[in-house]
Formats: C-alpha cells, sequence, structure tokens
C-alpha cells in the first residue's frame, strides 16, 4: 500500500511570506511617536540583551513624558513603554501587547492608576474615558493641556522641519477654546455589520441580526466598535441627536445589510429680535432643537443626519452654508479667534526699532484649498481682490453661495475649481500680483505635496499663512519653503529658500485630545528692487546677481551688440540689504568706479563704515551686489557679512578677483571661478540662442520685457524696459 506523502511534502522550496509591513506615512501617528521614542531613548540606559514581559504580562512603569501623540512613555528595564491615559509622574500598571522588532519599545493598554502624578487633578467628564480612543487628557487641567500642545509645535518643527533652530521663532503660548467641553458640531458614530453577514449576502441570504450592534466609536488600541450612549464634547444639540439616532437603528436594524456610519451634524438657523423684543420661547418639536439667547438674535440649533442635506453655520456674522456631510470645522466657538488672530498677522507689521524692512502694501488674497470658503469670505474685508480655489466643483459652487449671502461682490471675491498642482496657473498674475498678495494655505492632513509647494513657491507671494490640523506635516512644508525643496540643491539647514518664519502659534479645536491647530505666518524674504532698460532685440547680455539673505537671484539684461552701453537706473536701497554691516569707504567707491549705474544714490544713501561698527549682528549673513561694468563681460560686487567686507572684480568671463577685508584691517586677495547659472528653454521664452548657448543648463526661465525670469529663486515686477 502506498504511504501518503506528509501535507506539504515536495513543496517545501515554498517559504512562507512574511506580512509586508505597511509604509509609515509622513506625520501619521505612528511616524510622531517613533520621533518621540528615538528622542526619549538618547536620554535613557536602553539594554540590549533582556527578557521581554510575556504578551498580556501586566507590568508597573513609571511615566516620564507626554508624546505629541497623547501617550504616555516610561522606562522599565531597559525598554520603553507607551502607555495611553498617563501622564508624567504617574505610575500605572500596564498590559503589554506588542513588542516592537527593531526598536526597544513595547505597546501597552492602561489599566489602573498605582501612584497618581500631581498633573493627575481632573475627574473626566465621560464614563467611557481610558476606554475610548477619542479622548486623551479627561484628566489634565487645561493650562497644562494648552502646554503640552504648545511643546507638540515646538516638536513638531524640530523633528519635520529639517530647519535650524536659529531660524524658527519661538512658539507662541496655544490660544485656548473657549469651551472645552460640548464644542464639536460633528459626530460620526458607526455599528459593525453582523457576524456572517458578508457569507449570508455573498450566498444571497437575507442579513439577519442576532441583537443590535454595539454604536459608537472604537475602543483604544483595538478595531473594536464600544457601545457608546453619550459623548460630552458633543455640542447639546449633536447629543441629543446621537440619542435619537441610536434609537432609530436599533428599531430599525433589520433594514440594514451592512454596518453603517451615522452623520450627527449641527444645523443653527438665525432669528434677528425685534425692537423690544424679551426672552424668545423655545419651540417644543420633535426635533429638540437648542435655543441660545444673545442681545440681538437667536440661534436655533438642531441637529442633521441626512449627509446631502444643506447645515448653516454662523462665525460672528457671516454665514456660511455647507453640505452636512462634507468638511467644515468642527468647534464653532474658537473660529472668531482663528480669523482675528490671521486679521492681526497676515499683511505683516513694522518693527523698525530691529531694523526690519517696512511691511509691504497687501491687496490681495488667494485662498488655496477653500472648501466652501470660509477663511475666504471672513476675511475678504481686508483685501481689493479676494480669490477660493479648491479641487471640489461642489465646494466652490457652496463658496460662490456663501459670497451671495453675506453680500460679498463677484468683482472683489470669486471661487474657482482647480487641482491643487495647476492651482496657481488660474490666478491672474496681472489682478493679484505676487508683492501685494498673501496666500491662506489650509491643506488636509496629509499636508501639501512637492508639486503644490513648488508652484507656490514659483508664484512667491509676499505672506503666506498656513492653516493646520497636523503640524507636523506643516513643519515639513514650511521646512520647503523656509529651506528650498529636496533636489533643488539646496541645504534646508542652510535656510537658504525664499521665505522666512515669523510666527507660529497653536490653537486647540478639539480639547481633551492631543490634537492642535497650528497657523504659521510666512513673509517673502526681501530683494533689492530694481528697474532695468535694454533693448532686448541684441544678442549679448550683461549679467546682475543679488544675494540678500541666502537668496540668489540671477537676471541678465540684454545690452547692444555695439559699444552702446545698457542703461541702468538702479533703485538699491543698500541700508537695507547690507541689514546690519556696509562696505567700508575705499570699497564702495571701488564699486562707483567700477559701475554704469546712471546715478549716485547708492553713494548718498549707503552709511558710511563707521556707522555700522556701532551694531554688529550676531549672525552670519551675508548680502552681495554685482554691478554691470562698462563691459558686458566685466563687474564689480561689493559683499559684506559680519567678518568682512570685500570686492568682487570678473576679470574674465569665467574668472573673478576677490579682495576682502576683514574687522581687523587684513587684507586678501585671491582669484575663483565664475560659475554661471544655469537656464532652460521654455515655450514662454523670447530669448536670443546666442544667450541661450552662452550659458545653457537645467533651470527654468522666461525673458519679459528685458528681464530674464528665474521662477524657481525670485520674481522681478517689471516697471519698464
Amino acid at each position: 500500500m502506498a504511504q501518503k506523502r506528509p501535507f506539504n511534502e515536495g513543496k517545501r522550496h515554498f517559504k512562507k511570506s512574511k506580512k509586508q509591513k505597511p509604509n509609515v506615512s509622513d506625520g501619521s501617528n505612528e511616524d510622531v511617536l517613533l520621533a518621540d521614542i528615538k528622542d526619549l531613548m538618547r536620554s535613557v540606559n536602553i539594554a540590549e540583551d533582556k527578557q521581554l514581559p510575556e504578551h498580556h504580562a501586566e507590568i508597573d512603569v513609571t511615566i516620564s513624558q507626554l508624546s505629541s501623540t497623547g501617550d504616555g512613555l516610561g522606562e522599565k528595564d531597559g525598554q520603553i513603554y507607551v502607555v495611553p491615559f498617563s501622564a508624567p509622574g504617574d505610575t500605572v500598571t500596564a498590559r503589554v501587547y506588542k513588542h516592537n522588532e527593531e526598536l526597544p519599545y513595547s505597546l501597552a493598554d492602561f489599566v489602573k492608576v498605582v501612584t497618581p502624578s500631581q498633573h493627575r487633578t481632573e475627574e473626566p467628564k465621560c464614563q467611557y474615558f481610558s476606554k475610548c480612543s477619542g479622548c486623551q487628557f479627561q484628566y489634565l487641567p487645561y493650562s497644562y493641556q494648552l502646554a503640552h500642545k504648545r511643546s507638540i509645535v515646538e516638536k513638531a518643527y524640530r523633528n519635520f522641519s529639517n530647519l535650524p533652530a536659529s531660524v524658527v521663532p519661538t512658539v507662541g503660548d496655544t490660544i485656548g477654546s473657549p469651551l472645552q467641553y460640548g464644542y464639536r458640531t460633528k459626530l460620526t458614530p458607526h455599528f459593525d455589520g453582523p457576524p456572517g453577514g458578508r457569507r449570508d449576502k455573498r450566498h444571497g441570504q437575507k442579513v439577519t441580526w442576532p441583537e443590535v450592534p454595539p454604536i459608537g466609536f472604537m475602543l483604544k488600541g483595538t478595531r473594536k466598535t464600544m457601545d457608546i450612549e453619550d459623548c460630552p464634547i458633543g455640542t447639546p444639540a449633536v447629543r441629543g441627536g446621537m440619542k435619537r439616532e441610536r434609537k432609530r437603528v436599533a428599531d430599525n436594524i433589520d433594514a440594514y445589510q451592512k454596518g453603517a456610519t451615522l452623520l450627527l451634524r449641527e444645523n443653527t438657523r438665525r432669528e434677528e429680535k425685534k425692537e423690544g423684543e424679551g426672552e424668545v420661547e423655545k419651540e417644543v418639536e420633535a426635533t429638540e432643537e437648542v435655543v441660545e439667547e444673545h442681545d440681538s438674535h437667536v440661534l436655533r440649533k438642531t441637529c442633521i443626519t441626512d449627509n446631502k442635506a444643506i447645515s448653516t453655520e454662523y462665525i460672528d456674522d457671516f454665514r456660511l452654508d455647507n453640505p452636512a456631510g462634507a468638511f467644515f470645522q468642527n468647534n464653532n466657538s474658537i473660529l472668531p479667534l482663528v480669523t482675528q488672530y490671521i486679521r492681526d498677522n497676515i499683511l505683516g507689521t513694522n518693527d523698525e526699532a530691529n531694523g526690519a524692512e517696512e511691511k509691504p502694501v497687501i491687496k490681495n488674497m488667494i485662498d488655496a484649498y477653500c472648501g466652501s470658503g470660509f477663511f475666504t469670505i471672513t476675511l475678504s474685508g481686508m483685501f481689493s481682490n479676494s480669490i477660493g480655489i479648491d479641487i471640489s466643483g461642489q465646494s466652490i459652487d457652496f463658496a460662490s453661495k456663501n459670497a451671495q449671502l453675506n453680500n460679498l461682490g463677484k468683482d472683489s471675491t470669486h471661487f474657482i475649481a482647480a487641482d491643487a498642482n495647476h492651482l496657481f496657473a488660474a490666478v491672474d498674475a496681472n489682478k493679484f500680483p505676487p508683492a501685494e498678495t498673501a496666500v491662506v494655505v489650509d491643506p488636509p492632513r496629509k499636508g501639501c505635496d512637492e508639486g503644490f509647494i513648488r508652484q507656490l513657491l514659483e508664484y512667491g507671494p509676499a505672506r503666506i499663512c498656513y492653516v493646520s490640523c497636523n503640524v507636523h506635516t506643516q513643519a515639513r512644508d514650511v521646512g520647503w519653503l523656509v529651506g528650498g525643496l529636496p533636489g533643488d540643491g539646496g541645504d534646508a539647514q542652510d535656510a537658504k529658500g525664499m521665505y522666512d518664519i515669523e510666527s507660529l502659534r497653536g490653537f486647540d479645536f478639539f480639547p481633551q485630545t492631543s490634537h492642535v491647530e497650528g497657523v504659521a505666518i510666512l513673509r517673502r524674504k526681501p530683494v533689492i528692487a530694481e528697474e532695468i532698460k535694454a533693448d532686448s532685440s541684441t544678442e549679448t547680455g550683461a549679467k546682475k546677481t543679488c544675494m540678500y539673505k541666502h537668496l540668489r537671484c540671477y537676471l541678465f539684461a540684454i545690452s547692444a551688440k555695439s559699444s552702446a552701453e545698457t542703461s541702468l537706473a538702479a533703485e538699491l536701497d543698500i541700508a537695507a540689504a547690507m541689514s546690519s554691516k556696509q562696505p567700508s569707504q575705499d570699497a564702495a567707491a571701488e564699486s562707483n568706479d567700477k559701475s554704469t549705474l546712471a546715478n549716485d544714490r547708492e553713494k548718498d544713501e549707503a552709511p558710511s563704515a563707521d556707522a555700522d561698527r556701532s551694531g554688529p549682528s550676531d549672525d552670519s549673513e551675508a548680502s552681495t551686489i554685482i554691478l554691470p561694468g562698462n563691459e558686458p563681460d566685466n563687474s564689480t560686487s561689493v559683499n559684506i557679512t559680519n567678518a568682512s567686507t570685500s570686492i568682487e572684480v570678473a576679470t574674465s568671463t569665467d574668472h573673478k578677483r576677490k579682495r576682502t577685508l576683514s574687522e581687523e584691517g587684513e587684507v586678501s586677495e585671491h582669484d575663483e571661478a565664475i560659475v554661471p547659472p544655469k537656464v532652460k528653454r521654455t515655450k514662454t521664452s523670447r530669448i536670443t540662442q546666442s544667450l541661450w548657448d552662452g550659458f545653457g543648463g537645467e533651470e527654468d526661465f522666461d525673458l519679459r520685457g528685458g528681464w530674464l525670469y528665474d521662477p524657481k529663486r525670485w520674481r522681478w515686477i517689471n516697471n519698464g524696459g
């Protein structure tokens, strides 16, 4: 009798495939937690050989810090443990359920407090706290929550921006929510399908429910749904709607063929009070509306459960309609504080005492990712022209209707639908010149992609207000704006991008949770403004290079083929350009002798060398001006740093001589090679073949009225030529 072959014999060459690990996305909870764990690893003794607790074993561990995800981090026997619902100073009992295979940390469930921390002072208002995954901080005083959220913003820029600490300003105190409970205008509880429901449906059988399933939110650390009857962070109208929806589902559960997510969205109806009218009585209806009395009006609030219905919100005196199932901010109580903060900061401030340049005149606003127009509409009164752009045609339709509801003219406020990666192509640059425009950016949690950042840099607005529900992806994106995009030849640590960070601040949109909304205000680095008049039909060129606070700008003015001179009417504010350092009198004189400037404004306005030595700056930023000489290939530059003053004279097309005067009065001189900028032909360029052949390369350019335009580095406003 033939012997049966053992199972799988002869197939031993087939190896059991390991489950592929999912990629950790930028700024995700896992990514943020890993950054905090690695920071802690640097300050504790990690044991290489250790006996780890078995799965589901309970251990006592003392918590040393709170992570940006809201979890407590503690170390025990050379291993880091991540325990939710714990505070620094707590000793807690935790149940271990997972050991990380690559880093020395383990995940654990919170069991109980053994010794409470001094920070654990609040009694949670939710009976499901420490089990439901929705809230993390109900046991902490609100002042501690706000301070921790400030540290979240600080760590986000330290760990994710790739910028040096010197260019990141001090993070402002977190702006708290007027409501710490009862603030959420939208909740989405859900329930799962019955056991065997998919099988029954696949076999054509009716899905049966043995009992009403749990309706609520996720159990912390699992994919299981908790049955939750009430949620105290919801508004009164939403909490009432939750009770009614739970009963409706329970009464009609057999009508469902699978699990479902329920919508609970607050809707507001505003009624103006008549003169002399006193308190308004509540209309007793099945909707159980919630009435809020105000001096001049009454707000009647109900709960919408239909995704296709229209919900109405009032922010200050602005009315905003939106599809109930679409995105809108979920904490109306803090929105007036956010919009007022942006109004106070988006235009910038003059700070003459610190040597800051005069703020630009901002007349226009572009609202990227505008949705139904919240920022466009609430900020429109500050600008002559406002435009909101979003990829969703439905959102644009509602934004346009909201503008009409708030009596905003179509000439000054309008909306267009466009993909984020082609957003600025839809903007009329004549109506929205970058030097007079502020851009508001409010992307989803994943932040902006590289394509959007690149076109934002090419457009180059004077001001950027970046609002984000994920400060970690915001920090990454701001790092690109300040330090330059990866692959563009720069190092973010050098901070040689187009923008400076003016201010950073968090807003607490979601009290009792670890989430914080970030608002970053950025200003365009100043560029010396000049006007070049040249004959664009000629074939020879003169080069001018400006570098101000690490911003390099390349400009080629087409000069005459013969001995005709290029007319250069320079509007150089050398005092501003040089910041705290100025050239010596001899250096300035040598520069002027070599220059073909049509006037002597620089000589008249530049302060003396004695003046600049009274207040040297601590930074090492440099400012360079290269001025065209009498011949196209010869030029002179003045280079000012905190340590030295130097003159550069081009001795040929590919070499220059540099003479440097140090603070100690020592003079050094040497030759350097001139590296020509790289340019690339584009469809819009109007440039002669010889100039193209002479410089070659890979950078995009466009010639406009005698200017060579390099959108990746700078933008000039041509006033003539």
